[in-house]
């Protein structure tokens, strides 16, 4: 596995890691993230924290691998 596997390797490990902490602590909520309750179901929709994580997540990929 050459160095730019064990980096993307890196960075799933650091975001399943994240994930499963927004699971276990609460979801952070910003403002255009829906929530639909109704009964015993809840629905959440990330849709401007998707947009968020996809645009800061980008510019960190786009930096790091720019460097070499």
């Amino acid at each position: 596995m050459g160095d730019a596997g064990r980096l993307l390797l890196f960075f799933g490990v650091v975001l399943a890691i994240i994930g499963g902490a927004l699971m276990l602590f609460g979801r952070f909520h910003l403002p255009g993230d829906f929530t639909f309750r109704s009964g015993n179901v809840t629905v959440y929709v990330p849709i401007v924290t998707s947009i968020v994580l996809s645009v800061v997540l980008t510019v960190v990929l786009n930096l790091v691998f720019r460097q070499r």
